[in-house]
């Protein structure tokens, strides 16, 4: 079994600037010492006269506290209270492209991307209502629609932004990715118990046709999943079919999303409810009124993308093939034009409700929608 995993994403994490590359010190944001993460500096000395903190001696008994720099060695963040820090986001590090090579940040594998009609299976593991099973299915049904909403900007605009990357492979040319909703299983008697393993998400994610087929398991807000939480909010990855075509067992594509509403909302539903460290702004109003819902829509939204442009593996990533950087797990925190870490960016609101938007979905939906990283420029592109 090959899979990837999307950590939460809060807006303290690192991020990249929509209309400026990640550089030496940039691609290692708000980290300062060991064991940092969002909202915590890191492991710093300080003072015992004064009760300052800082990590770096200068001239004239000056003290200061430095950022972390990437190591393009290690392809690691480097602090000077520590040799090798991994840095606070998912395990996901950037490496440095070979000035030889093209000036991507993002390299691709040579392996396949997700081509031609594929239907996308929700597995419903545990109590979810209808409604909130509606609010997947229309993002799903928005994707590439065939009667695509009038109003802009759309969830279909959105994933056109995908192709870009299909339009770099030197390769032959392949048939469009068309995506469409697929089969719902329910399973709300919890046939697995209420906590669950890695192994035991991919079990499920099985029970979908594996066949020209992505396999989404999403799990109520009353299950515990290896994990999530405490470094994830979801996993894309793929696995091997139990069918044998010629002798052979093909590989199919699977998405995991857990409902944090009762369980961590703070990293997994963020910008819809307030963070667990960092500023504490008011959070969003969520656009279908249901935070656990909503925040699912970005992380699915999210590993979607990932697993479009590398279902396998060794398609389009950087970094270590076992915690890639991805098409939208490039850009955390990252909504509209201006994010920055604790703002989610200028976004569309509702008048009659308040909520917040990027995008116009088919049944009147509206989601809030992550930036993609665009290959072509090495930025973080947004619908607004």
């Amino acid at each position: 079994m090959d899979h990837r995993t999307l950590h939460w994403l809060h807006p303290t994490m690192m991020w990249v600037l929509m209309e400026a590359p990640l550089e030496a010190a940039s691609a290692c944001p708000g980290v300062y010492g060991k064991g940092a993460y969002p909202g915590y500096a890191g492991d710093l000395l300080v003072d015992s006269a004064s009760g300052a903190s800082y990590n770096a001696h200068g001239v004239n008994g000056r003290k200061y506290v430095l950022p972390a720099l990437f190591d393009p060695s290690t392809s690691t963040c480097f602090v000077l209270l520590i040799s090798i820090i991994q840095f606070i986001s998912a395990a996901r590090t950037f490496s440095v492209s070979d000035q030889s090579q093209d000036p991507l940040l993002f390299q691709y594998h040579n392996g396949p991307l997700l081509t031609g009609e594929v239907s996308i299976n929700l597995i419903w593991y545990g109590k979810f209502k209808p409604s909130q099973r509606a609010i997947v299915s229309d993002f799903i049904a928005s994707v590439s629609s065939r009667r695509p909403t009038t109003a802009q900007p759309s969830v279909a605009t959105w994933w056109k932004a995908t192709e870009k990357y299909y339009n770099l492979v030197k390769t032959k040319k392949t048939s469009p990715l068309l995506l469409s909703v697929g089969a719902q299983i329910l399973d709300e008697s919890y046939s697995l118990g209420k906590s669950l393993s890695s192994k035991q998400i991919v079990q499920l994610a099985s029970k979908g046709g594996q066949k020209g087929a992505i396999n989404v398991v999403l799990t109520s807000s009353d299950v515990a999943v290896e994990g999530f939480c405490s470094s994830k909010c979801g996993t894309h990855g793929s696995s091997l079919s139990a069918k044998t075509i010629n002798g052979k067992r093909s590989k199919f594509a699977y998405i995991w999303v857990g409902n944090s509403e009762t369980q961590c909302p703070g990293q997994c539903a963020w910008p819809f409810h307030q963070p667990i460290y960092g500023p504490q702004n008011p959070p969003l109003v969520a656009p279908n009124n249901d935070v656990g819902l909503d925040g699912m829509v970005i992380n699915l939204a999210s590993l979607l993308a990932g697993t479009a442009t590398n279902p396998f593996g060794n398609g389009y990533f950087q970094g270590p093939k076992e915690a890639p950087l991805e098409a939208a797990s490039a850009c955390p925190g990252v909504y509209g034009k201006g994010a920055y870490p604790g703002y989610a960016g200028d976004l569309l609101v509702d008048s009659a409700s308040g909520a917040s938007y990027n995008a116009h979905g088919v049944n009147g939906r509206k989601y809030v929608l992550p930036a993609l990283f665009d290959p072509s420029t090495s930025t973080c592109s947004t619908l607004i």
